[in-house]
């Protein structure tokens, strides 16, 4: 095989231009390192990426993206154009008969509207939020965090779809010192919106951040493997246009995941105990999505709604009411979200679509008569998310040059695209400092 010759020869190599790897990239070429992101899709976004269908723009996976946290910021320091739109209220719950806007009344307006024992659920979530102490053990899931306080079945369903919507797993599986993390200390998505082109719009953007500065994005190609010799990343082998290129570089991100990066370096280059990290956590979660369009409006809500009473809907999204340009002129453009049971391991696809179908017809009058534009079912090699919430991979690997991003890698008590830009951050601060460009006379 011929040695990589100058113009493959980078300062970074991004192996997949997903969400983490996109944003990665980006910043990687706006600090000068001259980038190249090779993805296998014909298409950027990866699992956050969105399909044409007929003139409607269904997304993959990804279908909302927060807004005035790290992601935004990400494209603010990178100069690329930030183009999400945020419904004017973001999410409405329905309990009930009723859908029930608590922007300003928050947990207590909430709970309160579901039990009497909202005042004590609401003091567990006031602890937590103050102490340390007082969040609970990793060995308690969050349903039965919340069965302590209450058994309302509106109660555990509002928590069952609140874990779905953020993390893809039910609260039988979320750990509840994750879930009170999130929602105590973190960002917890309380802004967010949709990109008129669909998710891809995001991306598309970063990428271009990325073709501006001298990086370049290879679509439609393939890393066959990382090469490395003395414990350092120093090149890859491609698959581009149905010939292999040699690729050379100075440090390597993967967005492929920990157990898709650990086949393209060889289980022979990494220590055995990091293998057996990898192979305990390359725990993938699963999700459905059922797309519909109809002429009508269907869904009272501009942006998404959260049941406390479903089968395993989770949430509807309505895109339509921000984003006309998603849909043709004169429709309307949805997605119902479930997480099966259970959401790691294996499940009956069939009942679950059905399931699915059966709540977006008792709770959303008119289904029966929309138009469904595609039904995925996200699972193993394509997941929601890659690891479950609180079970992460640090994104560090035992190759010194070598880092992953993306939802396998995330910080504690993260998730979805705006853990993959956080992580991305870390994993360039690091490579900045430890990994400098030299300079050059």
């Amino acid at each position: 095989m011929p040695d990589p010759t100058p113009e493959a020869t980078f300062d970074a190599l991004v192996v997949g231009a997903g969400a983490g790897g996109l944003f990665a990239a980006a910043r990687l070429a706006h600090a000068g390192y001259r980038t190249l992101v090779v993805e296998s899709l014909d298409k950027v976004g990866g699992r956050a990426s969105t399909t044409d269908i007929d003139g409607f723009r269904v997304n993959d996976g990804a279908i909302v993206i927060e807004v005035g946290g790290i992601t935004e910021e990400t494209f603010a320091e990178v100069g690329a154009e930030f183009d999400v739109r945020a419904p004017e209220v973001p999410v409405l719950y329905r309990v009930g008969s009723k859908d029930l806007d608590v922007t300003r009344g928050g947990w207590g307006l909430l709970l309160s509207q579901m039990t009497r024992q909202g005042a004590k659920l609401l003091s567990g979530i006031g602890a937590a939020r103050k102490d340390d102490d007082a969040l609970p053990g990793e060995e308690l899931s969050t349903a039965d965090w919340v069965a302590r306080y209450s058994t309302n079945e509106a109660v555990q369903g509002v928590f069952r779809n609140m874990c779905a919507a953020v993390f893809a797993v039910s609260s039988e599986e979320l750990p509840a010192r994750v879930f009170l993390t999130y929602f105590t200390r973190k960002s917890a998505f309380k802004r967010f919106g949709f990109c008129p082109d669909g998710t891809i719009g995001v991306w598309e953007s970063l990428a271009a951040t990325v073709s501006r500065r001298g990086g370049e994005i290879w679509l439609s190609s393939q890393v066959e493997a990382l090469h490395v010799a003395d414990g350092r990343v120093t090149g890859a082998t491609v698959l581009r246009d149905g010939a292999q290129v040699e690729v050379a570089c100075s440090v390597a991100v993967s967005d492929a995941g920990p157990a898709a990066t650990v086949g393209l370096v060889g289980a022979e280059h990494l220590p055995a105990d990091y293998l057996e990290q990898v192979r305990l956590k390359d725990r993938p979660c699963s999700m459905l999505a059922l797309n519909f369009a109809s002429r009508d409006r269907l869904v009272d809500v501009p942006g998404m709604l959260l049941f406390s009473k479903s089968r395993r809907l989770c949430y509807v999204a309505n895109f339509t009411d921000t984003c006309p340009e998603m849909a043709p002129p004169g429709w309307n453009l949805y997605v119902g979200g479930s997480v099966p049971k259970p959401a790691v391991g294996d499940f009956d696809e069939e009942q679950e679509i059905e399931l699915l179908k059966a709540d977006l017809r008792e709770q959303v009058p008119g289904f029966d008569d929309a138009r469904i534009l595609s039904v995925a079912v996200m699972r193993d090699g394509w997941p929601p998310q890659r690891a479950v919430a609180g079970y992460d991979l640090t994104p560090e690997t035992p190759i010194a040059n070598l880092w992953n991003v993306g939802d396998g890698v995330k910080e504690y008590a993260n998730g979805g695209t705006t853990a993959c830009a956080e992580t991305a951050k870390l994993v360039v601060d690091r490579i900045l400092e430890r990994h400098p460009l030299r300079a050059t006379v």
